[in-house]
C-alpha cells in the first residue's frame, strides 16, 4: 500500500486552479479532463494504491469529468468504480447513463471514452482495478457496465462501508504486501456480491409516478429540469425517480428529451410564426444546433423541413 497522497486547489491562485487540477487529474488516471463554470473552483483528492487497487477519494465543485480513449488513456484491461458518498452525478459511456445518488454506484470500461458530471459540494470514492480479476468474479461484466447499482441494496451498503473503513484506517504504507493483496481480493469479493445482487429496481406507488410525469409534463420549458430538481421538487429520493423509469425501460433524462422532441415537432406544425429558435428554447434546448441534431436523430430530418412536411 503506498503512502496516501493528498492535493489541493487551496493554495493556488484562482486563476491556475482549474489548470492545476488537471494536471493532478490527468496524473491519477491518463486522459482525464476536467471543466467547470465555477469562477474560484475548489477540489480536494486523496490518492493511494492498494496493490493493484488505484483509489481515489475526490471531492469538487460542479464539473465535467471526461476521460477520453487515445494512447495513452486506452486501458482495455482495468475498471474504473464510481461510489457517490456524497452529491449526485450522471455518468455515461457506450450511450449509457448512469445517474448516481448517495451510496449508488456504477462502472465504467478502460477501453473506452466516458464522462461524468458532477454536483456541487461533491464527494466520490473512485477505484481503477484489473478488469480480469473482476470478470472472473462477473463473468458477464459488460452487462452492467454503466449502469446504475442502488444504494440501498444490501451488497452495496457492505461495498460502501467497506471503503469507508479502509480510508479511516489511515495511512498503512508499511503494510504486509500479503494483506494488501488479501484485502484488494475482499473488496473485489464484496464488489462481484453487490453487482450480481444489486435485483430488479422496485416500482414507485402509482400516485408518485403520476406526480413525476405531470411535473416533467409542465417542466419541459425548464432547461434545468432533471432527476435532482424532479426530486428536490417532489420531496423524493433520486432512487425513487430512478426507478420510475427504470420500470419503463428508459432514463430519467432520455425520457424528458423525448417528450422534449414530441412537443417541439407539435409546435413546429402549429406555432409557424415561432422560429426553429424560439421553439428550442420553449421546449428546454438552450442550444438551437443541439436541438437540431437531436430532432434529426429522433425524427429522421430538420425542424425546418419536418415544419414544410407537416
Amino acid at each position: 500500500m503506498s503512502v496516501i497522497e493528498n492535493f489541493a486547489t487551496d493554495s493556488v491562485a484562482p486563476p491556475e486552479r482549474l489548470h492545476f487540477w488537471n494536471r493532478v487529474s490527468s496524473a491519477t488516471f491518463a486522459g482525464l479532463t476536467i471543466d467547470s463554470s465555477a469562477d474560484n473552483f475548489t477540489a480536494h483528492m486523496s490518492r493511494w494504491h492498494l496493490g493493484d487497487l488505484t483509489m481515489i477519494r475526490p471531492t469538487s465543485q460542479r464539473a465535467r469529468v471526461q476521460r477520453w480513449k487515445d494512447g495513452t488513456s486506452h486501458r482495455p484491461d482495468r475498471i474504473i468504480f464510481h461510489l457517490q458518498n456524497r452529491g449526485h452525478s450522471l455518468n455515461g459511456q457506450w450511450g449509457r447513463e448512469a445517474e448516481l445518488g448517495t451510496g449508488d454506484f456504477t462502472l465504467c470500461h478502460g477501453a473506452d471514452s466516458y464522462f461524468t458530471e458532477l454536483s456541487d459540494r461533491n464527494e466520490m470514492l473512485v477505484v481503477e482495478m484489473s478488469r480480469a480479476a473482476l470478470a472472473s468474479r462477473i463473468p458477464n461484466l459488460e452487462d452492467h457496465l454503466c449502469s446504475t447499482i442502488p444504494g440501498e441494496a444490501p451488497g452495496s451498503r457492505l461495498v460502501h462501508d467497506f471503503l469507508l473503513s479502509l480510508w479511516k484506517q489511515g495511512d498503512q504504507s508499511d503494510a504486509d504486501p500479503d494483506w494488501q493483496e488479501g484485502i484488494a481480493n475482499v473488496f473485489l469479493d464484496l464488489l462481484a456480491f453487490a453487482v450480481k445482487g444489486a435485483g430488479t429496481a422496485l416500482v414507485a406507488p402509482k400516485g408518485t409516478r403520476d406526480r413525476v410525469m405531470a411535473l416533467i409534463t409542465a417542466s419541459l420549458s425548464d432547461p434545468e429540469l432533471k432527476t435532482g430538481t424532479i426530486a428536490t421538487e417532489l420531496g423524493i429520493s433520486l432512487r425513487t425517480v430512478q426507478n420510475i423509469f427504470a420500470s419503463i425501460g428508459t432514463t430519467p433524462s432520455a425520457y424528458i428529451q423525448e417528450q422534449r422532441l414530441i412537443h417541439a415537432a407539435e409546435q413546429l406544425a402549429i406555432a409557424r410564426n415561432s422560429s426553429i429558435t424560439d421553439i428550442a428554447f420553449a421546449t428546454g434546448f438552450n442550444d438551437s444546433a443541439y436541438f437540431t441534431r437531436c430532432f434529426r436523430q429522433r425524427f429522421g430530418t430538420t425542424p425546418t423541413l419536418w415544419r414544410e412536411q407537416n
